[in-house]
Formats: structure tokens, C-alpha cells, sequence
């Protein structure tokens, strides 16, 4: 019996099942997440203290930006600074003080690398003092790779500017309640919400808007176009996130800003973007209007991307975090996943997630796929030459080989990059995923044309 017949005939699991390999994060450095805040905070600049690898690494992987005037640097540690025959503040405060008279940003972000865990730097101890004597905020984030995956850089970013305190020092009552627009009588009266996650100008604007459809009006978003105007967080205030690896920043908020997170689905695909809202409107004890018809428009203009992925079969080696919600988007388009892999699973602020895509799997009437945290590449390869899928979504490091062999492979890293969130960016999901399905087809036509002029 064939592994897909296997899978068909196979019982519905009532419980997801997980499983954990190696425990190493097989992914891009978590230092590249200053390719997309340093655009995101228009008035900061990144300072990444490491070693000329994390340099090198850096001008790689970033380089293509590099005529752009980017607002992040690199800080190299030589062997003065790591024997500790260097002060750690002076060389600092004479880097920051060179941003400073260069660039005038309204924040410097020190990132840290392996290199100041190893050698034990204390960032968080030199900020403050170094913050107080240049005039000049200083926000420290860990985004080794040592403890952190990819996409977990920005966790680490947006949790340290999570518990910066708030530059307005008045505190409201706690029964205050969102501002009502005198030109628009749409809002409700509700708590203050606070959005979480780095995510493009125009999608924050359509998110933003479909919650205003509902009477909901957006306090904020963590982090803002500019640091000046981050929004003021304040004990009571609900805050919800956008993306499923800043389980770290929900958790600051939590404990550091008493803040109410709302555990819902986030909003990547049609499916998870109305559960997204849903979740928001009860919270708030608001009627959700137009979401069902909403969601279906957007599923009938996804037809012909379906229609490629009906009944073909994905495999994810695990890279960015946003596995899990990929996966519900993919199988509820009628794609069979046959395994989930994910570098770090936050069950508690992934759990509505999870949910769905439980609820997604029972009404497809397909098999719950396994989830493997850490897995191991070496593994994973055997088990993708076993089960033969059509499509692998993987690390740039592993996608060459997997072609080699005659499977056709999806960088995960361009699904970060991509505006993948909301309902009329649903589309842009698909469009990925179906591109190297759509070139073979191509490739096969073209291939038949030659074959038949040759004849």
C-alpha cells in the first residue's frame, strides 16, 4: 500500500501530535531581522555587535541594500575587545556618539550576537548609563543564534521596546476608553487595543480598517512607523498579535505591562484572517458583520490558484515560524500536509492557532499532520524521499539539493519578506507556493514543443 493511500485511509486523529528532534535551530541567523525593522522604524538605526562572521553574514545577506543608505551597522569585536584590554562603554559611546552627529536617529538598538553571550557583555548594563550621558534612547535586543530561530530576532526587539516605559508619564483611569473619531460614528466605545508585530505600511492600514469596519478603533501598533510615536501601554490595555513567533513580546506585555492579550488565529489567509477578526469583536462584545461573505469573495477569487494545489501534497522542513499558519491556510485550500516542521513551539500563544487548524483538518476530513519541533534535516530528508511530496518549503540552505533530486523546493524566508496578511493578501500566498508548481508545468510544455519539432 502507497504511503498517500496510507494517509487517505488512515483515522482522523482527535489530538495533534508532536514530536521533538534535535533541539538545534537549523536557520537563518536572527540577526536579519534588522533587514526589515531598520525599514519598518523610520527614525532608528540598528547597531549589531558581533564578530567579522556576523559582519560578513550581514553584508550577504543585506548587501543588496547597501546603496540604500541603510540605518544599521556593524560593531566587530577584535581581540582586544573579547580579552576585556578594551572598555566596552568607551568603544561604545564612541560608536553611538558617531550615529549620533551622522545619521541623528531618535534610537539606537544594540543587537547582540553568540559572541557577547559567550564573552558575557553586559549591554544591559551600559545602556542606561551610556542612554543618560549622549542623550540618545538605547534599546538593548539578544538575537543570538544560540537561543533564538529566525524570525525570533524581532521577538527580542519588540519585547525590549515593550518594556521601555512610556514617554507620556500621565496615567489614565483604567476604564478610559478609546477616543471616538468626532467625523466618524462608526467606533464603539471599548477598551484600548494595541496591535503587535512588524508588518508593511499598507497591510497595518487594511488590518487596521477591517477592525474599523467592525466599530473597532486601533490604540497603536508595537512597533510604530516611528519611534517618537510608539503607542502608550497601559495596565489594562488589550494588546493581540499578528504573527506566531512573538510569543516572547505577548509575554512581556503580560507580565511587565499587565496588559489582557487576545489569544486568537492570526491573520494569514482568508480562513485565518476572519477568525483573526472574530476573535477581536468577542473579546469586545461586538457582532461581526460581512466577515462570512468577505471570506467567500476572497475564496472565489483564489480559484485558479486552487485548482493547481487541489490534492497535491507540501512538506515543511521547518525555518520562520509561520509553519503552522501556512499549513492551516494550505490544507484548508485542499492541499494534504504531511509534516509540520516548526524550530519553536509556543503552545500556549500558538493555541488558538492550533486550534483552528484542528477544526480545519475535521472539516476537510483529512489526517491532523505531525508537528516536529527542532527536527532534524538529516532525518527530514529521509522521510521527504519516502513520502515523495510535490512540494518542499525549506531553508535556502537545503533547497539546491532537494532540487537536485528532483523536488521542487519554496524559500520559507520569502514567505517573511512577502505581505502575506490579511484577506486581499491571501492571494499572495498562494502565488508562492504555486510558482515552481506553475515553472514545471512550463518547463514540460516547452520540453513537449521541442520533442514534437524535433519529430
Amino acid at each position: 500500500m502507497t504511503l498517500m493511500k496510507q494517509v487517505q485511509n488512515e483515522e482522523l486523529k482527535e489530538k495533534i501530535n508532536f514530536e521533538c528532534e534535535t533541539g538545534n535551530y537549523h536557520t537563518f541567523c536572527p540577526i536579519s531581522c534588522v533587514a526589515w525593522l531598520y525599514q519598518k522604524i523610520e527614525d532608528s538605526f540598528f547597531l549589531v555587535i558581533g564578530t567579522k562572521t556576523c559582519g560578513y553574514f550581514l553584508q550577504n545577506a543585506l548587501g543588496v541594500m547597501i546603496f540604500a543608505e541603510p540605518r544599521y551597522a556593524m560593531a566587530e569585536l577584535e581581540e582586544g575587545d573579547i580579552s576585556a584590554q578594551l572598555s566596552d562603554y568607551e568603544e561604545l559611546k564612541r560608536l553611538c556618539l558617531q550615529v549620533k552627529r551622522d545619521r541623528n536617529p531618535s534610537v539606537i538598538f544594540w543587537i547582540g550576537t553568540c559572541t557577547t553571550e559567550i564573552i558575557k557583555m553586559d549591554l544591559e548594563g551600559i545602556a542606561p548609563k551610556l542612554e543618560v550621558e549622549i542623550d540618545l534612547p538605547i534599546v538593548v535586543a539578544r538575537a543570538n543564534g544560540l537561543d533564538y530561530a529566525f524570525t525570533q530576532g524581532e521577538d527580542t526587539v519588540l519585547a525590549a521596546l515593550a518594556q521601555r516605559p512610556n514617554q507620556e508619564k500621565s496615567k489614565p483611569s483604567l476604564d478610559i476608553v478609546t477616543p471616538i473619531d468626532s467625523q466618524d460614528n462608526n467606533f464603539v466605545k471599548h477598551p484600548p487595543l494595541i496591535l503587535f508585530g512588524s508588518i508593511p505600511d499598507p497591510v497595518v492600514n487594511q488590518l487596521t480598517l477591517e477592525l474599523k469596519k467592525q466599530g473597532i478603533y486601533v490604540s497603536g501598533w508595537l512597533p510604530s512607523k516611528r519611534y517618537t510615536e510608539l503607542p502608550l501601554i497601559y495596565e489594562g490595555n488589550y494588546v493581540c498579535g499578528v504573527n506566531p513567533y512573538l510569543s516572547r513580546t505577548a509575554t512581556t506585555l503580560m507580565r511587565r505591562r499587565k496588559c489582557k492579550l487576545i489569544g486568537a488565529p492570526f491573520p494569514i489567509g482568508p480562513d485565518g484572517t476572519r477568525a483573526w477578526l472574530e476573535k477581536i469583536c468577542s473579546v469586545f462584545e461586538i457582532q461581526p458583520k460581512g466577515l462570512k461573505e468577505r471570506e467567500e469573495e476572497i475564496w472565489e477569487k483564489l480559484k485558479y490558484y486552487i485548482s493547481l494545489i487541489d490534492g497535491k501534497s507540501v512538506f515543511f522542513m521547518g525555518d520562520n515560524l509561520l509553519e503552522i499558519s501556512l499549513a492551516r491556510f494550505l490544507i484548508r485550500s485542499g492541499m494534504i500536509v504531511f509534516e509540520i516542521g516548526i524550530p519553536y513551539m509556543d503552545k500556549r500563544y500558538q493555541g488558538a492557532e492550533l486550534q483552528l487548524l484542528q477544526k480545519t483538518c475535521k472539516e476537510k476530513k483529512v489526517p491532523i499532520p505531525i508537528i516536529v519541533e527542532k527536527p532534524d534535516n538529516f532525518n527530514q530528508v529521509d522521510r521527504i524521499r519516502d513520502m515523495k511530496p510535490d512540494l518542499v518549503i525549506t531553508g535556502m540552505a537545503h533547497a539546491n539539493p532537494l532540487e537536485a533530486r528532483g523536488i521542487n523546493t519554496k524559500w520559507s524566508v520569502e514567505f517573511t519578506f512577502a505581505q502575506i496578511h490579511g484577506f486581499t493578501n491571501a492571494i499572495e500566498v498562494l502565488e508562492l507556493v504555486t510558482r515552481p508548481l506553475r515553472r514545471n508545468q512550463k518547463l514540460e510544455k516547452i520540453s513537449s514543443e521541442r520533442y514534437t519539432d524535433r519529430r
